[in-house]
């Protein structure tokens, strides 16, 4: 059980895309090529395209390079080098705007599951940065989608403890998703996913945008073919099930209450949901289960539009998008991964 910690700041929260913009028509006829050969089958499932509640998303490499072919080494090659990138804009900014110096932070911690940086993407970047040489340094690995609740929750635990926290979760789906093999999961994937990053700066005590409460996960049995990763050859391959939006609708009530109860907090008490997009099925879901509304989780539909699904960051642009338009009271932000995992983290506005 996860139980409320001390008072946690939350003093800033900053987002970055990398400026090739893909809009969703084009993302079509990209997959249509890529996936050329079988165009029959392709063309029975593509109106997943059309169905996605996406117009744009942001990608890191140029659309040519997406029509090469790369194994797992030009693959990661692209991965750390724009995920160093967008980790230094995206922590750029938390900073700036918390008015915290880089060397002032004590904790760094990472979260990222579409490539692999050894040694890991902070370390990579801290002198660019400015990090302390003794700063703490706790990198993530395997969260999916769940990673930015998570990762989250984890920076809170970590500046409850009395220090000062930047965390970053960078995902660049795009270049993990395979595109030379004709599946049901991999044109989802392509009709879904885009790339993006998130970082926040935590501090114990009072003040900030946002006070940061209890988190907690409920991980369900004997779900691991919901979602994840297979590792093939020539990169990882997508585990992504089309059972997830009926699962979400049968189930993510009863997981709520289990999260909330592990926070030590009513169903009342929380004034709205911040939950992670994973998809426009999967929005009407998680309405359909917490019995929301329909349409109640426009934010949410704001950012898949704009964004589409960014794996871990999304959620943390929904809670962007959330306090910007003047958001005050308790919110618990929701994510789903690979596990089959719910994520919940409680936080009060003003």
């Amino acid at each position: 059980m996860t139980l409320p910690h001390s008072p946690v700041a939350l003093l800033s929260l900053a987002r970055a895309v990398p400026h090739i913009v893909l809009p969703q028509a084009e993302a079509k006829a990209l997959a249509r090529r890529l996936f050329g050969g079988r165009a029959a089958h392709f063309d029975r499932l593509a109106g997943v395209f059309d169905n996605a509640g996406i117009d744009t998303r942001h990608i890191v490499q140029p659309v040519d390079w997406y029509v090469g072919e790369h194994g797992w080494a030009s693959r990661n090659q692209a991965y750390v080098e724009a995920a160093d990138a967008l980790y230094v804009e995206a922590a750029t900014a938390a900073l700036a705007e918390a008015g915290v110096s880089a060397a002032e932070v004590d904790t760094l911690v990472t979260v990222s599951t579409t490539g692999i940086a050894t040694p890991s993407i902070e370390a990579r970047v801290a002198g660019a940065m400015g990090f302390r040489a003794d700063a703490e340094r706790v990198p993530v690995f395997g969260l999916g989608c769940a990673g930015g609740v998570t990762g989250l929750a984890l920076a809170a635990r970590l500046a409850a403890a009395g220090r000062t926290v930047l965390f970053v979760t960078v995902e660049l789906c795009s270049i993990a998703i395979r595109l030379d093999k004709l599946s049901k999961a991999n044109i989802v994937a392509t009709a879904l996913f885009g790339d993006g990053a998130a970082a926040a700066v935590l501090r114990p005590g009072e003040g900030g945008i946002a006070s940061v409460g209890a988190g907690a996960e409920l991980l369900w049995p004997d779900t691991l073919g919901i979602m994840g990763w297979d590792v093939e050859d020539p990169g990882l391959g997508v585990v992504f099930d089309r059972a997830i939006p009926p699962f979400v609708e049968e189930n993510m009530a009863a997981g709520v209450a289990t999260l909330l109860e592990r926070c030590g907090t009513e169903r009342g008490a929380i004034d709205r949901f911040t939950c992670h997009p994973g998809g426009a099925k999967v929005i009407a879901a998680l309405e359909e289960s917490l019995a929301l509304g329909e349409s109640a989780l426009d934010h949410e539909r704001a950012v898949l539009r704009t964004c589409g699904n960014m794996s871990a960051p999304t959620v943390l642009f929904v809670l962007r998008r959330l306090l910007d338009a003047g958001f005050a009271g308790q919110t618990m932000l929701l994510a789903l991964g690979p596990g089959f995992t719910a994520s919940g983290l409680t936080m009060r506005v003003g």
